[in-house]
């Protein structure tokens, strides 16, 4: 009898029940004062919760974070031009619910990397789906995708994702192609869905960085207009021997 409950608990994909079930009847005197309805309880909420793990890990798996930066794990010192009413103030959501993008900006190695990816950690919780690209990796991965006819399946997936993080900006200039490819995600996501952008540049060198008037104004419009601004200020942690978890996670 006990098999055959088994194979239909793994039929039906219980795996928190099957696994909770397990731990009542090896452990019996623990749940031998409460009632059918109880422990059935229980073992639903033991599904529940393992659902909404698998769940996280998924998507956590897809965002693909190149660190593994956490909320909890913040630095506030004075010199960091970060507070915690600021961060408060993010993880209220107002801007995602309103469709806005957030703007990182600071020297290289004052956490912009690290706090992008702790936003996308925390919201993924929340239920966000979240994917992080260095923007040069991203139109790569354009080009490509437009060369083996892959191109309308990415674009689908970048313009469609929750929260979409593009690090790394204005690293390099861009080309004719990687502007008009940027331009349609831009373009596609604003008024939509929020973009986190992290740059060493501040946001006024932008526009030189993108190379041409009618793609920069037009990209940039649909970035800046209505975006929440976060600058972080102070040395880069890490020529300050600074860990704050991950050897990297100051970028």
């Amino acid at each position: 009898m006990q098999l055959h409950l088994d194979e239909q608990l793994s039929t039906l994909r219980l795996g928190g029940v099957k696994q909770a079930l397990s731990q009542q009847q090896t452990q019996s005197a623990l749940y031998q004062d409460m009632s059918f309805e109880e422990r059935l309880q229980l073992l639903l909420s033991h599904e529940l919760v393992q659902r909404e793990q698998r769940k996280v890990n998924r998507l956590e798996k897809q965002a693909r974070f190149r660190l593994s930066g956490q909320i909890e794990q913040l630095d506030y010192r004075a010199s960091r031009g970060i507070s915690k009413a600021q961060i408060r103030q993010l993880l209220e959501g107002q801007w995602l619910a309103h469709q806005q993008n957030l703007l990182l900006t600071g020297a290289a190695g004052c956490g912009k990397s690290y706090l992008a990816c702790a936003l996308g950690r925390y919201f993924i919780r929340q239920g966000v789906a979240v994917r992080y690209y260095r923007l040069k990796t991203l139109l790569e991965e354009m080009r490509l995708a437009q060369a083996d006819g892959s191109y309308p399946k990415l674009l689908e997936q970048v313009n469609n994702v929750g929260l979409l993080i593009l690090d790394d900006w204005g690293m390099e200039m861009l080309d004719a192609a990687e502007r008009s490819n940027l331009l349609e995600i831009i373009d596609t996501r604003y008024g939509r869905v929020s973009t986190v952008v992290a740059s060493q540049l501040p946001v006024e060198k932008w526009y030189g960085m993108i190379g041409e008037a009618t793609f920069a104004e037009a990209i940039l419009d649909g970035l800046i207009h209505r975006a929440v601004r976060v600058g972080l200020t102070g040395e880069s942690m890490r020529k300050q021997g600074i860990n704050l978890t991950d050897a990297d996670q100051a970028e």
